[in-house]
């Protein structure tokens, strides 16, 4: 049982757990820093990989007065990327959204993921969303995930959040909502695992099975 009351929603993270971003965004990143003359390598983008890309910044030196050319740049470059959904993530949100409220708690912006949700045809079966844009604090603050809560009407308690982060396990810890991690497409798996969620899988393929007898 990974709630202190019957389940009643179970809400998503978007990048990186149902959808398999992880290279779209690094492919952005990588031309981003180039274009502005910052030697970046892939293999830092995963150690310092976060939701909050300024932590990233923060990480490439990049001065605080770039960050704004920097997203600017970021965005034109994933413009070219086309990330699918995660391996059955489809199937899931499907089964699902059959016996619970869903909803998407996402740091990225609502105008990108918003495109990529009706892209998949996905967008009926999330009943709340709070994008990055929407709000003042990033992960993991609670905030986003609290708003959503709200605005579903539910307790903390009857809740899930689903991430890939342990930013997304501190947000859902501060919010009081139990936590699931995945970890075949995370790319901080170690931290993931050191942030004790309160349970990890493999794979989102399997994320119904925790919760049939809830």
């Amino acid at each position: 049982m990974l709630t202190y009351k019957p389940l009643r929603s179970v809400l998503f993270d978007w990048d990186g757990t149902l959808l398999d971003s992880f290279r779209a965004d690094t492919n952005a990143y990588l031309q981003m820093f180039r274009a502005l003359g910052v030697s970046w390598e892939p293999t830092r983008l995963a150690q310092h990989y976060s939701p909050d890309w300024h932590n990233v910044y923060r990480a490439a030196e990049l001065p605080p007065e770039r960050w704004a050319e920097a997203d600017r740049l970021w965005r034109r470059f994933y413009r070219s990327e086309r990330p699918m959904l995660q391996s059955g993530a489809r199937c899931v949100v499907q089964r699902l959204a059959e016996r619970f409220r869903l909803g998407l708690v996402s740091s990225g912006s609502s105008l990108r993921v918003r495109s990529q949700i009706r892209a998949f045809g996905l967008e009926r079966f999330f009943a709340v969303s709070i994008f990055g844009d929407g709000v003042p604090h990033r992960k993991p603050h609670p905030l986003q995930l609290r708003l959503a809560i709200r605005q579903l009407g539910f307790e903390p308690a009857s809740c899930v959040y689903i991430g890939d982060a342990p930013e997304d396990v501190q947000m859902a810890r501060h919010a009081g909502v139990a936590v699931v991690g995945v970890l075949e497409h995370s790319p901080v798996p170690e931290r993931l695992r050191e942030s004790r969620p309160n349970a990890l899988i493999r794979t989102i393929s399997v994320l119904p099975g925790l919760f049939w007898h809830s």
